[in-house]
């Protein structure tokens, strides 16, 4: 095989996707209350996600070591491409960055590039399927793929509606107040992945329905809709949602492909349950 692509268990592609894509996947490890996860395909996501809310305390996440992103490099293949997290949310970037250094070392004919894809879950998948496209198709060259693929990074959007605020507030990413307000008052947020790679506000809504139909109608404003992109939807056991989600984004709008996808377990400690995350 031509290339390899390697991303970190964030990106919420199915079995399928890794067999048929060649994807290898470095998992992030998590810790709480003394006992460590590694988020792989032997994580129990319920119990988990049932003792993150029964702690008063949240996960502390570690990203994959130098190591882990070089044993995932290696291989007969010439061309490397891995995908990571927001480098303003996780030290995956850095730390797939520095084994790209190790591994040109040791195969200085070999080429790798690290997509810092400013998001989570559907993005990275929404780059891993780029990729894929562009290498399958075999009429660019590396370099060329790069460019198309970053130019495709600063366009594509995310967008997010989050059931429970239990791991904001607890990592203090909203204050106690607010939080209880947000309870008190049945809201919903719709959040978004700046540009920079941060998280931020778009609207809020009382109930989780309205507020996924203010996420759908918004996105419009938010991106760029068109027939030659894919809408990825990925939930955290919240299947009804993301058929919701996908129905009304096909009556509105006229996108190439929509996929459902089911969060791992970096994205269900911060989505928690009922999550939706959207890329576009």
């Amino acid at each position: 095989m031509k290339y390899k692509i390697v991303g970190d268990s964030s990106c919420d592609i199915t079995k399928q996707m890794e067999e048929e894509m060649n994807i290898a996947i470095a998992p992030l490890t998590f810790t709480l209350d003394g006992e460590e996860y590694v988020d792989d395909e032997n994580l129990n996501l319920e119990d988990y996600l049932r003792k993150i809310d029964q702690s008063s305390n949240v996960p502390k996440s570690a990203c994959p070591s130098i190591q882990d992103y070089l044993d995932h490099f290696e291989g007969d293949h010439e061309w490397v491409f891995g995908i990571t997290l927001s480098s303003e949310l996780s030290g995956s970037y850095n730390s797939a960055m520095n084994a790209k250094a190790m591994y040109l070392e040791k195969y200085p004919n070999k080429k790798v590039h690290i997509f810092n894809s400013r998001g989570a879950s559907t993005m990275e998948v929404l780059i891993a399927l780029k990729v894929f496209e562009l290498v399958e198709a075999d009429d660019m060259s590396f370099e060329e793929i790069v460019d198309y693929v970053e130019a495709y990074i600063d366009e594509a959007k995310v967008l997010f509606v989050l059931d429970k605020i239990d791991t904001l507030e607890k990592n203090g990413r909203m204050s106690s107040m607010k939080a209880k307000i947000v309870r008190a008052l049945n809201l919903k947020l719709i959040l978004k992945a700046t540009p920079e790679g941060t998280i931020d506000m778009v609207d809020k809504a009382r109930g989780t329905k309205k507020a996924l139909a203010k996420m759908v109608n918004s996105m419009p404003k938010v991106g760029t809709i068109s027939k030659d992109k894919i809408l990825a939807i990925s939930h955290c056991n919240a299947l009804e949602r993301a058929e919701y989600v996908k129905e009304l984004a096909s009556e509105l709008y006229d996108f190439k492909d929509i996929i459902i996808l089911k969060m791992r377990g970096l994205s269900s400690t911060y989505a928690n349950e009922g999550g939706i995350i959207i890329s576009f």
